[in-house]
């Protein structure tokens, strides 16, 4: 059976269709069709049910997923095993970080470490999502967890900075929102997982505030507070750098978790990955006060 039959396999299994397995693989979804019927013709039995929702696995595919998942760890543990020793300063390292304002701490480091190593090839994602090290959807993941959270035992992990939550009113409508502001009305402009937003505001200094609106991600979050909507809760490296904001007076700084560089243990001894990993922790530990946020975590 072709490996590569069994990768198609399983991202149309995971995806349920063919157009994001097409995406998740780099491929059109012809080609994704194609080799999953291939693959059908070639094993003589229906792999997966086709409706008009997309594609749901058949009792023969799912025995086949979990025997290609079982391929797919062997695969995927042989390429950490060979790669783990390559001691070149050459080829593809993947970082993924949480945002772009964390992108910006980062860029100046990795560029310098590109310039030196030019045969380095750098990808850079910002997402928040969690990324399979073991997979190597990832080489590098720089992830937020709790304050006295550790990451999973099979990943090698490095605590860097600590996050440190804020409060922010925009510069241009302090006199509006700002709660020590004479006449003022002010409000908490709110993320959209009002969950987290509500522990958000029980916590601070201005729990009876109402929160209002809803704002997807950080950096929505700052431009809204910046044009008015609002005040927010924002980490230091965020607020502390956005010149459209200052802090309340009563600014509420909470050490609420802490930013962790990861890989995958079996990837140690790459020497890219070594250097990419120890240039990100460098460029976060140089920025330290600023995550921070002037206390002592």
């Amino acid at each position: 059976m072709d490996w590569n039959d069994v990768r198609y396999f399983l991202a149309l299994a995971r995806t349920g269709s063919v157009r994001a397995a097409g995406v998740a693989l780099g491929v059109s979804h012809s080609t994704v069709l194609r080799r999953v019927e291939a693959l059908e013709e070639k094993l003589g039995t229906r792999l997966f049910d086709r409706s008009r929702d997309g594609y749901a696995l058949s009792d023969a595919g799912r025995q086949m997923l979990a025997g290609g998942e079982r391929i797919e760890a062997e695969m995927d543990a042989l390429e950490r095993g060979v790669l783990g020793r390559d001691e070149r300063l050459q080829g593809p390292v993947s970082v993924t970080c949480t945002d772009s304002f964390m992108s910006r701490t980062l860029l100046s480091a990795l560029a310098r470490l590109t310039d030196q190593n030019p045969g380095i090839e750098l990808s850079l994602t910002i997402d928040s999502r969690s990324f399979d090290l073991a997979r190597r959807e990832a080489d590098v993941a720089v992830r937020a967890l709790a304050v006295d959270a550790t990451p999973p035992e099979y990943l090698l992990g490095q605590k860097v900075v600590p996050i440190v939550l804020c409060s922010y009113v925009g510069v241009a409508h302090a006199a509006r929102l700002d709660p020590d502001a004479p006449g003022s009305t002010p409000r908490w402009a709110s993320f959209d997982d009002r969950k987290l937003q509500e522990g958000m505001i029980a916590g601070s200094s201005h729990p009876a505030l109402p929160p209002w609106g809803s704002f997807t991600s950080v950096e929505l979050m700052v431009q809204a507070a910046e044009h008015g909507f609002g005040l927010c809760m924002l980490p230091t490296y965020v607020g502390d750098r956005a010149p459209g904001l200052r802090r309340l007076a009563r600014p509420d700084l909470r050490h609420v978790g802490d930013f962790w560089v990861l890989s995958h243990p079996d990837l140690r001894d790459n020497a890219r990955i070594r250097e990419t990993r120890a240039t990100v922790a460098s460029a976060l530990r140089a920025e330290a006060s600023l995550f921070r946020g002037g206390t002592a975590s």
